[in-house]
C-alpha cells in the first residue's frame, strides 16, 4: 500500500495523538467541513468522521442522537464524500470515515473506495466488518485505493484474535476501552487499566489508539500512557450540541483535553 497521511502520522514517532470523532451533517448539514478545519487548527492529529446510520449498534445515546439529527438533516454517503472533498481542499489533516458496513455495501464497496480515496480519505473504520470477509473480499480493494482499514478490539478479544488483527492492520489498532457502547466517562477503572497494560505488553507491530470513554485531560493522559493516543467522540458531540460558537468552542475543548486547561 502506498503511503498516505495516516501512514506518515504514525511513522512520525509523535506521541499523545488525539483523534476526534464527529458525525457528518451534525449539528447542521453543512457543518462537516468547518468542524474538520477547526479541529485541525486546534491541534487534533486526525479526525474520524462518522457515517450516519439508522442502527449504530456500537454507539451510546449521544452519538445515536447525532446520527438521527444528521439523517434528518439530509446527510447521505454521497454527500458525505463531497463534503470530505471540500474539506480536503483546505486541510491536510488525516481523515478516517467511521461507520458500519451496510451503507458502504449499498453504495458499492469498489465505487465507495474509489470515490472516498479521490475525495482525500485516508482510512476506514467499519465497526461490524467481519475479519474473514475483509481478508477474502475487501482487502484488495482497500489496498488498491491506499485506504487503511482499522479493526476494533475490546477487553474480551482473545490474544489470538488481537494478533491476527495486528497482523492484517496497516495503520493502527483501535482498542475499545470497555465492552460497552460509546459514551464519555470520568475515569478508567482498575480493570480497564489492567487491560491497557495487557495490550502494551503484547508489543504489537501497529500503534494502538484507545477510545470509548475519553472525556477529559485525565482520561486522555491515562490512555496516552498505554497507547499512541486516544479517540474522543461523545464528549465532543456534547460540545457541538451545546455550542453557540463552534470556532471558539472547538479550540477550547481540544486544549482542555491535551493540556488540562481551556484557551
Amino acid at each position: 500500500m502506498e503511503s498516505n497521511r495516516l501512514t506518515k502520522l504514525f511513522s512520525s514517532g509523535r506521541k499523545n495523538l488525539l483523534s476526534v470523532f464527529y458525525t457528518a451533517g451534525y449539528p447542521r448539514l453543512n457543518d462537516t467541513v468547518r468542524i474538520g478545519k477547526a479541529l485541525e487548527q486546534s491541534g487534533a492529529d486526525f479526525v474520524e468522521i462518522g457515517i450516519p446510520f439508522s442502527d449504530p449498534v456500537a454507539d451510546g445515546p449521544t452519538i445515536q442522537a447525532s446520527n438521527k439529527v444528521a439523517l434528518d438533516n439530509g446527510i447521505n454517503l454521497h454527500l458525505l464524500v463531497e463534503q470530505v472533498a471540500e474539506l480536503r481542499k483546505i486541510s491536510e489533516i488525516p481523515i478516517i470515515l467511521m461507520g458500519y458496513l451496510n451503507p458502504v455495501v449499498q453504495y458499492g464497496v469498489e465505487a465507495f473506495c474509489e470515490d472516498a480515496a479521490a475525495a482525500g480519505v485516508d482510512g476506514l473504520i467499519l465497526a461490524d466488518m467481519p475479519l474473514e470477509e475483509f481478508m477474502t473480499e475487501y482487502k484488495p480493494v482497500f489496498d488498491k485505493h491506499s485506504l487503511h482499514n482499522t479493526f476494533l478490539i475490546s477487553p474480551t478479544t482473545s490474544e489470538e484474535r488481537i494478533r491476527r488483527i495486528d497482523d492484517v492492520s496497516t495503520a493502527f489498532v483501535y482498542a475499545v476501552a470497555a465492552s460497552s457502547t460509546t459514551g464519555a466517562k470520568e475515569r478508567f477503572t482498575d480493570e480497564q487499566i489492567a487491560y491497557f497494560q495487557r495490550l502494551k505488553a503484547l508489543n504489537m507491530k501497529n500503534p494502538v489508539m484507545i477510545g470509548f470513554g475519553i472525556a477529559n485531560n485525565s482520561s486522555f493522559s491515562q490512555a496516552c500512557e498505554y497507547g499512541a493516543g486516544a479517540v474522543v467522540g461523545s464528549a465532543f458531540i456534547n460540545v457541538l450540541r451545546e455550542s453557540k460558537d463552534i470556532e471558539q468552542d472547538i479550540p477550547r475543548f481540544v486544549n482542555s483535553l491535551k493540556n488540562g486547561k481551556a484557551v
